[in-house]
């Protein structure tokens, strides 16, 4: 066999190299799965268990839930082509679809914690991963503070609107039929979107037990 010094020293590289690009890969995939939430991390993979009383808050707060549950499995499993799906005539995409959500989650916990919603809102960029677990982290907010509530009741929440040139407040009622419904409507467009786009939601999913068979 003739001896090739180039060839000789590719290879020797290669046996070096190769071990080094494995080990940085699965250093960084390791970083990413401790930076991101797996699914059963996140909040309302099922709905909670329900309160103990009628109270209007404890009802407000499983409205809340049950939103949760449904954007939970809405949202589970997108792939780029589902967020990039846009149903036409001038429609939002499903990613531009979660975006609102995630508005209308920060104005619902606002709420539910009597405090304003400052415009114009700053808009960093990110990731549908990042937006949602906030947006999920968003709706539990909102329902243990509604269920915790000692001091303030629904009678004493505001829904407070507030920019450079004017404020405006409202009574939570306006939450249960603009942000929380609207939410729960947005949510179902996605249900449909990503049926439409070739990944229907897991069929194992029960709204009315708020629990899916894995």
């Amino acid at each position: 066999m003739n001896y090739h010094p180039v060839k000789y020293h590719i290879m020797k590289s290669l046996f070096f190299i190769l071990p080094l690009i494995v080990v940085i890969f699965n250093d960084i995939s390791a970083q990413e799965d401790q930076t991101m939430p797996h699914d059963n991390e996140l909040p309302y993979r099922q709905i909670p268990d329900y309160p103990d009383s009628y109270t209007p808050e404890n009802v407000a707060a499983r409205v809340i839930d049950g939103l949760g549950y449904r954007y939970f499995w809405a949202t589970e499993g997108l792939t780029g082509k589902d967020l990039e799906y846009r149903p036409g005539n001038g429609g939002r995409s499903t990613h531009e679809t979660i975006d609102h959500i995630y508005g209308l989650s920060l104005t619902i916990l606002n709420a539910s914690m009597n405090q304003a919603n400052v415009f114009p809102r700053e808009n960093p960029d990110r990731t549908f991963e990042e937006t949602r677990r906030m947006t999920l982290d968003n709706f539990n907010k909102a329902s243990q503070v509604l269920k915790d509530s000692k001091t303030n009741t629904m009678k004493d929440l505001k829904v407070i609107f507030k920019s450079v040139d004017n404020t405006s407040e409202y009574p939570y009622w306006n939450i249960l039929n603009g942000p929380i419904l609207d939410a729960v409507y947005h949510t179902g467009q996605l249900v449909s979107f990503r049926r439409s786009s070739g990944n229907p939601i897991n069929p194992n999913v029960r709204v009315f037990l708020g629990k899916t068979s894995e």
